[in-house]
């Protein structure tokens, strides 16, 4: 497997990682049933490949994402450049307290972390939303001194706008942005990847293949278990005409995928890859196979003319709905 860099600057340096990541997330919750055994399978083939950035948060499950990730690669520590979130704040029950970027809070929920992961350090520390209550001065100076500590090497943000990114960079040197990127969302095209670049951050994608929507496994609603929350106002693109409309947008990146080759899920996170070295995009997956194929999208070339197509077959702003139904703690 080969490696990308994301971040210039920092006490530790810059990271490295394998080009395609694995996020966590949906083998705890949010996706439908999970069964942790065959997650942990995952987590551990994912290793077997060479995928070295493995993402987890507090928030997802709540608590239980970080104790699977934790068990997982126990053993297997060295080879795992760890990342995992604070800020969405919840009790063990799952109710959500709202979003927490205080210092006392920072430092109580790296400890916290820690224990649940089995580890002394954290590769990557996400701030996972802004706290607009909290300057982000504050918090990035208690993730600084987290570092300073030895319990983190590198600071991560998530969902930040540019400003705050700016400001958050002069107080501690930030390594990642954490946002969701793929040929379904665009936006940070704009602003926030040239930014990135003029400040020597790198950019992790979360759900580059549209929430599983650009895999071309899902056609309908009906294909998602019942308790998935896309199946929710929360996730507008999968409801009634939305899903219908981008659906259709999914069926011209399939015909390209058959034209190639390859899957459309390698397809789309090809394109992704395309998109620099220092874009480093993070999907998720409870099941081996699917890890598997999606590693497969790292031998795929995409060329100019092939960039050409797929951007034609998903021009910026055909994609129906927007990416949360509450867009309020996005881009602070």
């Amino acid at each position: 497997m080969p490696t990308r860099t994301l971040g210039t600057a920092g006490p530790h340096g810059p990271l490295r990682v394998s080009p395609l990541g694995l996020g966590c997330m949906g083998m705890s919750e949010f996706y439908g049933a999970h069964d942790d055994e065959e997650s942990t399978a995952t987590i551990r083939r994912a290793l077997d490949l060479g995928v070295t950035l493995v993402d987890t948060a507090d928030m997802y499950g709540p608590f239980t994402n970080e104790e699977l990730v934790g068990r997982a690669i126990a053993g297997r520590r060295d080879e795992v450049v760890l990342a995992t979130k604070f800020g969405n704040e919840r009790l063990p029950d799952g109710t959500r307290l709202g979003i927490n970027g205080s210092p006392d809070y920072v430092r109580r929920a790296c400890d916290d972390s820690l224990r649940r992961l089995g580890v002394d350090h954290i590769d990557l520390y996400y701030q996972h939303r802004v706290d607009p209550d909290v300057p982000i001065e504050d918090t990035v100076g208690a993730m600084a001194g987290l570092v300073q500590a030895g319990k983190v090497r590198h600071l991560g943000l998530s969902e930040a706008s540019p400003a705050t990114i700016r400001r958050a960079h002069a107080v501690h040197p930030v390594t990642a942005l954490q946002t969701e990127y793929s040929l379904f969302t665009r936006d940070v095209e704009d602003e926030i990847l040239p930014l990135l670049r003029e400040l020597g951050i790198g950019l992790v994608p979360y759900s580059p293949l549209g929430r599983g929507l650009l895999t071309g496994a899902i056609t309908s609603a009906a294909d998602l278990d019942a308790d998935d929350r896309r199946r929710s106002d929360y996730f507008p693109r999968f409801g009634g005409d939305a899903l219908e409309a981008n659906l259709r947008l999914v069926a011209e990146v399939r015909r390209l995928a058959e034209d190639k080759g390859c899957t459309p899920a390698q397809l789309a996170l090809a394109w992704v890859l395309a998109q620099g070295e220092d874009v480093v995009p993070i999907p998720g997956t409870r099941r081996a196979q699917r890890l598997e194929e999606n590693v497969g999208a790292v031998e795929v070339t995409l060329s100019t003319d092939d960039l050409a197509a797929l951007e034609a077959a998903v021009p910026r702003g055909a994609v129906v709905g927007d990416r949360y139904g509450d867009m309020s703690s996005i881009d602070r």
